[in-house]
């Protein structure tokens, strides 16, 4: 039944991103070049699960279910964008050198590396371009400037491009447990936090709501890097859609590596419990995000 439920949300946002990276130029645009269109849209609609939207969805409608669903989509797409932008530049030959992403050419190789730089860049600011246009104008301003601030420091220097740095880095100097579970918390988690704390956002929830959706998002946001990381030394390329392998051959610092397989899936089970019970509050409203914690952990690809 999750898994059903993830594919028709990861349906409406598809459609959302469809609908917004079209041909059609907007108030203040110029023009949309047709090259830079077709990247971004090989680069953000090639399938995916879209778990960052789904979290922002189910946040808000856990508590506000009677949210504008128009509104909820925009941001959720926003949050994609940032997440596609991610991928087309990690894929890159100076960072991960991919050819694969979700079972095609990456951007890179599908186009050309320049473009690729420039479809990242625009996904990025068509994300913030989004959460202040038109489409959030009812949300109380407060909200609308929560949200931009909290995607930009989520994704931004001390979050997911920080993160990067540190990855990188980790290759010539690997670096303790705890400096693995900070580079983790901000290369993969800390877009996943913000994506459960943006729902609270949108339902106008009071802080102790937003600051228990965002541990959630914390919880699960770990789990997922470690479950990857596990997925990485053991499902095949077929199965993932990418390379597989790639962090042990380039000397990169994870917790399997540095604790192994069965010790991951020991922390996976506790994480988990540890995400479900931050949601124990909610009582059975919380169905679909518990579920959603467990799906993370034992995720195929």
């Amino acid at each position: 039944m999750f898994e059903a439920v993830l594919a028709a949300r990861a349906a409406e946002v598809e459609a959302a991103l469809r609908r917004i990276l079209d041909d059609r130029t907007r108030s203040g645009e110029i023009a949309r070049p047709e090259r830079l269109m077709a990247a971004m849209r090989h680069g953000a609609l090639n399938g995916g699960k879209r778990l960052r939207p789904f979290l922002a969805i189910e946040a808000a409608a856990l508590l506000a279910p009677n949210l504008d669903r128009q509104i909820v989509l925009c941001v959720a797409a926003a949050l994609e964008c940032v997440h596609c932008y991610s991928l087309i530049h990690d894929d890159l030959p100076p960072m991960d050198d991919d050819d694969l992403r979700r079972g095609q050419p990456t951007v890179h190789r599908a186009f050309d590396e320049a473009t690729a730089i420039l479809a990242g860049d625009a996904l990025l600011t068509l994300a913030f371009d989004l959460l202040a246009g038109r489409s959030t104008d009812t949300l109380m301003p407060q909200n609308r400037l929560d949200l931009v601030a909290g995607l930009a420091r989520a994704a931004g220097l001390g979050g997911m491009v920080g993160g990067q740095m540190l990855d990188i880095q980790a290759e010539e100097r690997r670096p303790e447990e705890a400096g693995i579970i900070r580079l983790q918390a901000m290369k993969t988690g800390a877009l996943i936090r913000f994506a459960c704390e943006a729902g609270a956002i949108l339902a106008a929830a009071p802080p102790a709501d937003r600051e228990r959706l965002a541990e959630f998002g914390s919880a699960i946001g770990l789990a997922f890097q470690l479950a990857d990381d596990l997925l990485d030394v053991t499902a095949s390329p077929e199965r993932m859609g990418k390379a597989t392998g790639k962090d042990a051959a380039a000397g990169k610092a994870t917790l399997v590596a540095l604790h192994g397989a069965d010790w991951a899936r020991s922390q996976l089970h506790g994480l988990v419990n540890q995400a479900h019970s931050l949601l124990e509050p909610y009582g059975a409203r919380a169905a679909l995000l518990k579920a959603a914690a467990s799906f993370v952990a034992v995720r195929q690809n």
